[in-house]
């Protein structure tokens, strides 16, 4: 028995630091020895509920600057957290080099190892290797950026006031999910080296800033095709049309200051940071589901975790992957967690212990017996949409009882389109992919036409899918808002997307008071 004990890595629940360190270094031993892991330097910080709720509240940035809307959300979750209607996150995992996890300090010493194993390794490795953050986001830059956004916002908040500065992040927090490249990736960020360029060149244009030439006269341009001929001219030299909003009116608007465009800029890269989390939910949760899950098991193969603890920790991960079902009031939908690590599992059971089912939809993995290089090269190489349309299986669709309802606006009722055979199968899978799909989720407008030199009005169009129009009010608030940073009137047009006939039309013109 004392040698038994020995071999724990902690026997009660208390945690202290020399306990955290023991465990870390169990887990990150069977991380990289038998899951082949790749992570960035972990640093592991403890914070209070309060501390996790402040890191709610700045969307889970450890730099963050100073925004009312963050203060207003930190009242919110603090409420429902003290009255006992909402729980807090055992951890908080940032996308950043070295990979900083926060710990909450009311966890069990159980706790703490399963989220050491569940984010200092699973969230880590994914936030490495992944296509989507290793093209899109720059996790060694990401620290100093922010550090460098903080500071500027409060220097602009002493030198222009608070309401300016405010007034500037409102709009572009209104228009930040039309403030990504999706198509096109967008620049690095820059070394503190040209970020210090880019310091001194703003303070230069702040020195020399005109507002003169914004009195230019109207150009007389001419009808018919000269006009379309110009109109076509002025759209290619401003790359038009433009999916980032928020870009074009940083680089084109000639009512913002140097100072304004600079906060629009950083708004737009706290943006694309978290664009790729928004596209990898389930494979990012479900990576780090089972790489928990498979580490924790191992220990207590080992010996190194006690039976008590480990069932702390199961019953900690059957509450993170629990999916109520449908008929459940707290049913929210598909539980990323649930269908994520259930994903993980079946490539497992594929890869080892395929049915001829597995092997007719899964010729080149079923039976290879290699699930760790299965799931890593899956890890690295997909998002959500890809990843199941690739993966999900006819057994997983059984178990999680999935079929898709066909619901037509016309139609006074549902229709189950699509049921368990074969082409039902396919179906099913299809449309899950479909509804991960973030960019075909959200509305596709850009900037179709401005001309500069004439009334300056801006010209959008939202290309409409599946007749899915802009709730009335929320959309003319947001166009005020594009307004106020562009200068100059501003419409939209709804356009349908397959027939390209016009679906609606709004402008600040007709707003204005």
């Amino acid at each position: 028995m004392a040698k038994s004990a020995s071999k724990l890595l902690f026997e009660s629940s208390d945690w202290n630091f020399d306990k955290i360190s023991r465990a870390y270094d169990a887990i990150e031993e069977i991380a990289v020895e038998d899951l082949h892991l790749d992570t960035y330097p972990n640093q592991l910080e403890i914070i209070s509920s309060e501390q996790m709720l402040d890191a709610y509240s700045s969307i889970g940035m450890p730099l963050m600057y100073q925004h009312w809307s963050f203060g207003k959300r930190f009242v919110f979750e603090e409420h429902l957290y003290r009255k006992g209607h909402r729980g807090l996150a055992y951890e908080l995992v940032i996308n950043s080099n070295p990979c900083i996890t926060y710990l909450m300090e009311e966890n069990t010493m159980a706790i703490q190892a399963l989220v050491t194993a569940h984010a200092a390794f699973g969230h880590n490795h994914f936030f490495k290797n992944n296509y989507l953050f290793r093209q899109w986001t720059d996790a060694g830059a990401i620290l100093s950026y922010m550090d460098f956004a903080k500071k500027y916002v409060a220097r602009c908040e002493e030198r222009y006031g608070l309401p300016a500065v405010e007034a500037i992040l409102d709009s572009a927090h209104a228009l930040m999910e039309q403030g990504v490249f999706r198509y096109r990736r967008p620049p690095r960020l820059s070394s503190e080296k040209e970020r210090e360029r880019a310091r001194e060149r703003l303070e230069y244009e702040e020195q020399t800033y005109s507002d003169l030439w914004r009195t230019l006269p109207k150009s007389g341009g001419e009808g018919g095709a000269d006009a379309a001929d110009e109109a076509s001219e002025r759209r290619r030299k401003l790359n038009l049309p433009e999916e980032n909003l928020l870009y074009f009116l940083e680089k084109t608007s000639i009512v913002l200051e140097p100072w304004q465009r600079e906060l629009l800029r950083i708004v737009r890269v706290v943006a694309q940071y978290f664009y790729p989390q928004r596209q990898t939910k389930v494979m990012n949760e479900g990576c780090a589901t089972f790489v928990h899950y498979t580490i924790m098991n191992k220990l207590f193969d080992q010996g190194r975790i006690s039976e008590g603890a480990m069932l702390e920790i199961l019953q900690s991960h059957s509450n993170v992957v629990f999916q109520p079902a449908f008929d459940d009031p707290r049913y929210p939908g598909l539980n990323p967690y649930a269908l994520g690590f259930a994903l993980m599992q079946d490539i497992q059971r594929i890869c080892t212990e395929p049915t001829a089912e597995d092997r007719d939809w899964f010729p080149d993995i079923a039976g290879n017996g290699d699930w760790r290089d299965t799931l890593l090269d899956a890890w690295a190489n997909h998002r959500d949409e890809s990843f199941i349309l690739q993966y999900l299986s006819p057994a997983l669709m059984r178990k999680f009882r999935l079929f898709l309802l066909a619901d037509k606006a016309s139609n006074s009722y549902l229709e189950v389109a699509s049921i368990h055979n074969e082409r039902g199968y396919e179906n099913v899978r299809a449309a899950l992919a479909r509804s991960y799909d973030v960019s075909a989720n959200q509305p596709n407008i850009q900037v179709v036409d401005v001309d500069l030199l004439g009334d300056r009005h801006l010209r959008l169009q939202h290309n409409v899918k599946n007749g899915i129009l802009l709730d009335e009010s929320t959309r003319d608030a947001t166009l005020r808002h594009v307004r106020h940073l562009w200068g100059y009137d501003v419409s939209l047009i709804g356009v349908d997307a397959k027939t390209g006939a016009t679906l609606y039309e709004c402008s600040t013109a007709a707003t204005d008071g």
